[in-house]
């Protein structure tokens, strides 16, 4: 797990559901909205987090994102995204 990808269960967790944009602000790592938006897809996928919509515009953390942050879950067992899965998964 990239330190983007903690930081936004963090905030996910601490703030309920987000949008790509507010997280970007958030995050003390200079990530742009893109990369965040990226890095949600890439979430989305090993299902740490889930999109509200059909449209991504808004993230909120699942049970086994939670279950990461408390660290009850080993994410090293699950399936592991690849770009081509998160860019063409809309």
């Amino acid at each position: 797990m990239v330190p983007l990808g903690e930081r936004i269960l963090e905030l996910l967790r601490a703030g309920g559901w987000s949008t790509p944009k507010y997280i970007a602000r958030k995050v003390s790592l200079w990530a742009s909205v893109g990369r965040v938006r990226e890095r949600c897809h890439m979430l989305t996928q090993a299902h740490l987090v889930e999109p509200l919509s059909q449209e991504f515009q808004n993230y909120d953390i699942t049970g086994a994102g939670q279950r990461y942050l408390a660290g009850e879950l080993d994410v090293s067992n699950l399936q592991r995204p690849t770009p081509s899965r998160v860019l063409y998964s809309d």
